[in-house]
């Protein structure tokens, strides 16, 4: 026990050795050494780091959205970048290469095969969160099945929000740090603009309940589409 006791006095007296300042080296080799650990850290997380998790390595007065430009700037021309992603910091590979990667290695590990259907859904719950089923059948203007938002769920895209102030107090719907991480967005501002969509007739209800958009909606006759990083 003594010496369990021992370890962990250890491990604080070593954590507090930790040097963050670097205040022995001279600038350009500070930053340099600053720009390492960051890199090392979000090359070695298979989640997006946070600004909190980073601040932890650097010193006090490191400005992180700086070291980040610079780290980006080093691997411009790379076939992978440093993203804001889910709240955090994540290396991706760049779109272009995704055909080549395919190639190599098969089919993403992160691939996901969504219908149309369920794409259109989801971007629905995106938009108009906290949403319920109901709410989303009646925009529709068909039936919103629980079989698709069990789908959605699987995947971990949606998760159940606050109970709606509606008769029998139903689950809402709102979209989850899965859904911004598969599809490549820091936050939910990251979405396309609402009203240039409804401009450009690509979200407008009218259309939705006409089935313009979806004519294959009730019926399932519908190709999966790939969602891949």
């Amino acid at each position: 026990m003594a010496e369990a006791r021992a370890r962990r006095g250890k491990g604080r007296a070593d954590d507090g050795l930790f040097d963050r300042e670097l205040d022995h080296l001279p600038p350009e080799a500070r930053w340099r050494e600053w720009m390492n650990r960051v890199e090392a850290t979000i090359f070695a997380a298979s989640e997006p780091v946070g600004r909190e998790t980073l601040a932890r390595i650097v010193g006090k007065s490191c400005s992180i959205d700086l070291l980040i430009d610079d780290i980006r700037e080093e691997l411009r021309g790379r076939p992978y970048d440093l993203v804001a992603v889910a709240g955090g910091w994540k290396h991706l590979t760049r779109p272009a290469y995704a055909d080549v990667i395919r190639t190599a290695v098969g089919r993403s590990e992160r691939a996901v095969d969504l219908t149309l259907s369920e794409v259109l859904v989801l971007m629905c719950i995106a938009y108009f969160q906290p949403i319920t089923r109901g709410e989303l059948s009646s925009f529709f203007g068909k039936e919103i099945s629980r079989d698709l938002i069990g789908n959605l769920r699987s995947h971990g895209f949606i998760a159940s929000g606050p109970r709606a102030p509606q008769p029998g107090a139903p689950y809402t719907y709102v979209t989850t740090k899965e859904f911004l991480l598969e599809f490549g967005l820091d936050t939910l501002h990251d979405l396309p603009d609402r009203e240039a969509l409804e401009d450009a007739g690509l979200l407008s209800k009218e259309k939705l309940l006409a089935g313009d958009i979806m004519p294959d909606f009730a019926d399932g006759r519908e190709e999966a589409v790939e969602i891949e990083d």
